[in-house]
């Protein structure tokens, strides 16, 4: 893709504060990467984040902005935990319902391009609820009409949690303290992978703007797997 084309679009972060999303921001900033970067976020902009062409939009996700911003593409990096939300239902009304109403408020607003952080093991028919949950998002996303979606389905992250603020997940936590010296031996395809690296696939995969859905698999995403 030419770089002119790509610096003439405009792109929205959803879920900026977060571990993807706190990688995704200064990648779409850098030099010829987009010429606006609209983020939608519940808290105010963290130190660093700014620059001529940020536009920092502090909102409730409940309650969208009117008018929605007018981007070309859009990056969804929201997400939670049952244990952080406080139930099954209020895990889903973030990572399915939030998910959902900002993909589906972008298109309308003239977006044609959506990449959005799912889960390894998403799937609308499991028997277990956080897959099932990062399934029917999956879904709902993929039949809105984008032209170009990608689906990152990342195994366990890795990145410093405690530099954003958020709490440490257990699970994240074991895979960096006892995985990380021996991590060539894990599979690629659940082998934790550093939040920087979902971030980069994303981008690399959307500017390639292949027309349909396109799953982006932990495996594929590792860096090793993509040079």
């Amino acid at each position: 893709m030419p770089t002119s084309e790509l610096t003439s679009r405009a792109a929205l972060l959803a879920g900026a504060t977060g571990l993807i999303g706190g990688a995704l921001l200064p990648r779409l900033l850098a030099g010829g990467a987009y010429r606006r970067v609209t983020v939608l976020a519940r808290g105010p902009a963290r130190d660093g984040a700014s620059g001529p062409k940020l536009d920092w939009l502090q909102v409730d996700l409940d309650r969208l902005p009117q008018p929605f911003p007018a981007v070309d593409d859009v990056y969804i990096a929201l997400g939670t935990t049952i244990k952080v939300a406080g139930s099954e239902s209020a895990f889903r009304h973030v990572d399915h319902d939030h998910v959902v109403a900002i993909a589906r408020a972008a298109f309308a607003a003239g977006a044609s391009r959506l990449a959005v952080v799912s889960a390894l093991g998403a799937d609308a028919n499991s028997r277990v609820f956080y897959n099932r949950v990062k399934g029917d998002m999956q879904a709902a996303v993929a039949a809105i009409g984008y032209v170009s979606v990608v689906l990152a389905q990342p195994s366990l992250l890795m990145g410093d949690r405690n530099a954003l603020g958020q709490p440490v997940r257990r699970a994240e936590a074991l895979a960096a303290g006892w995985l990380r010296p021996v991590l060539r031996l894990v599979p690629l395809s659940v082998r934790p992978i550093d939040a920087d690296a979902v971030a980069a696939a994303m981008i690399e995969a959307l500017r390639e703007a292949r027309p349909g859905v396109r799953i982006l698999p932990s495996a594929q995403m590792q860096p090793g797997a993509r040079d």
